[in-house]
């Protein structure tokens, strides 16, 4: 039997993505397993998150944002948020309060300083973020080097590292050969009484989704990186397309200029392929943001009757930052999901889409090799859009009977492998195991590490200064 302990994460943005829906679950299931739990985090905007985070569910704190800001003139990014992530260690090692544990998730930078709280971390590896960074110029391999060497010794200062899945474990033993310990894999989870929610037929913002067509779904945030014009291309390679429609959902933030860019370039990349594309602007979006979206943008409805039927006209409609209740939604009426990122470290649309009986066609790497089964709940395919096209018209050609085999299937899966309880009580377990041992590292190290990244940050606003 665990006791009572006070456990604080530390998660860099509290969004609306599945970064963020799985740390939000997570302190959920600590927190209903009678552990205190509060949140920090770098950024917290109200209007673009998952309720329990507004709502006094759980205590959420914001820190580092009077330190500096996200970005300069939409550069050095990986900087700014290094310093930000030290002005809230500042928070979390100031506040009156006495932590058993700190769960600090994707971010490794303010682990050193974190030492100075006296509690025992735990960091929870998504990727390793230098994996995922551009070098294409020598000075992007110039920036970018001390922030490659400070993930990885931040990383190893950790009292327990946990990754999300086999293939990032075998990918975090290759990145960083000098942590001499192999982390241990916690596969995320779905807090499944999230998702068996009713939707609320009388929103008005579901006015604009509905169609008599077949639903094709992607979900992911407007990144590059999650190669969105893969589910562009495999519809429009469909030959029944006009009786199907793509919807690409995702997390959309005013404040990410890649957000911004890439939302557009994808819309102007389906036009030239001769789709009709419409975009849902989020609600209560100022006229002045509304000017950041693509041309063909349209309100969200704010009368049940407004736009519905209004996808008979449209192949692809892009929603961006859309709600809870519009997700469960288009998951309750699409007939297939496509998940278009390769290697992938593990992704949580897939299980969110299985959960809803609902069939996956994903790229045949990474994550999704762990958590989709070809043929039973979905179908791995090679990041082409012939092969994706396929198997999407594979889907939706398929008689009722073996669509929804195949739905059951995936949400059986999802029920027994990847359920909230299950991945909590393994939590609790690796959480005791690591308190049975001294808190390993020096606070010295991070002040060390600090000064480190200040110096950094000098330098390399002098080197951009000059060049």
């Amino acid at each position: 039997m665990v006791g009572s302990l006070n456990i604080a994460f530390v998660h860099p943005n509290l969004g609306i993505g599945g970064a963020e829906r799985l740390v939000v679950d997570t302190a959920l299931s600590m927190q209903q397993r009678g552990h205190r739990v509060v949140i920090y985090t770098m950024h917290h905007d109200l209007s673009h998150c998952f309720e329990e985070t507004r709502d006094g569910t759980l205590d959420v704190r914001v820190g580092g944002t009077w330190f500096v800001p996200q970005s300069v003139n939409g550069r050095f990014h990986i900087l700014c948020t290094a310093l930000r992530s030290l002005a809230l260690a500042r928070k979390v090692t100031t506040d009156r309060e006495q932590y058993d544990v700190l769960f600090v998730d994707q971010l490794s930078a303010p682990i050193p300083l974190l030492k100075y709280a006296h509690a025992h971390i735990l960091f929870y590896c998504h990727f390793p973020d230098y994996l995922q960074a551009q070098r294409n110029t020598l000075w992007r391999r110039l920036y970018r080097a001390p922030f490659d060497l400070l993930e990885e010794l931040s990383t190893g200062e950790a009292d327990e590292i946990v990754v999300n899945s086999r293939f990032t474990q075998e990918t975090f033993r290759k990145a960083f050969p000098h942590i001499g310990r192999v982390p241990k894999v916690l596969m995320p989870a779905l807090n499944l009484q999230a998702y068996d929610k009713p939707v609320d037929t009388d929103d008005p913002a579901l006015g604009v989704l509905r169609t008599g067509k077949r639903t094709i779904l992607s979900i992911n945030r407007f990144e590059r990186k999650k190669g969105v014009e893969l589910a562009i291309d495999s519809f429009a390679a469909l030959q029944t397309t006009e009786a199907s429609c793509l919807v690409v959902a995702g997390g959309w933030d005013v404040q990410v200029a890649e957000n911004i860019e890439y939302l557009k370039e994808l819309n102007t990349h389906a036009r030239d392929l001769g789709l009709r594309t419409r975009t849902v602007a989020p609600r209560g979006i100022s006229a002045q943001t509304k000017t950041l979206l693509p041309p063909d943008v349209v309100p969200t409805p704010t009368l049940i009757q407004d736009f519905c039927d209004a996808m008979d006209d449209v192949d692809v409609l892009f929603l961006p930052s859309f709600s809870e209740n519009q997700r469960t939604f288009l998951l309750s009426v699409a007939k297939c999901v496509v998940y278009t990122p390769s290697d992938e470290h593990l992704g949580i649309v897939p299980l969110e889409a299985m959960y809803m009986r609902i069939p996956v066609v994903a790229v045949n790497s990474g994550g999704p090799r762990e958590t989709i089964l070809h043929g039973k709940t979905g179908y791995l395919c090679d990041p082409s859009k012939d092969d994706f096209a396929a198997a999407i018209k594979k889907i939706l050609t398929a008689d009722d009977d073996a669509w929804t085999c195949m739905g059951n299937a995936g949400r059986e899966r999802v029920k027994h492998e990847f359920s909230l309880d299950s991945y909590a009580s393994k939590l609790e377990r690796l959480i005791v195991e690591m308190l049975q041992y001294p808190s390993s590292g020096s606070a010295l190290f991070g002040v060390l590490m600090s000064l480190f990244i200040f110096c950094t940050a000098g330098l390399t606003f002098a080197l951009a200064y000059w060049l």
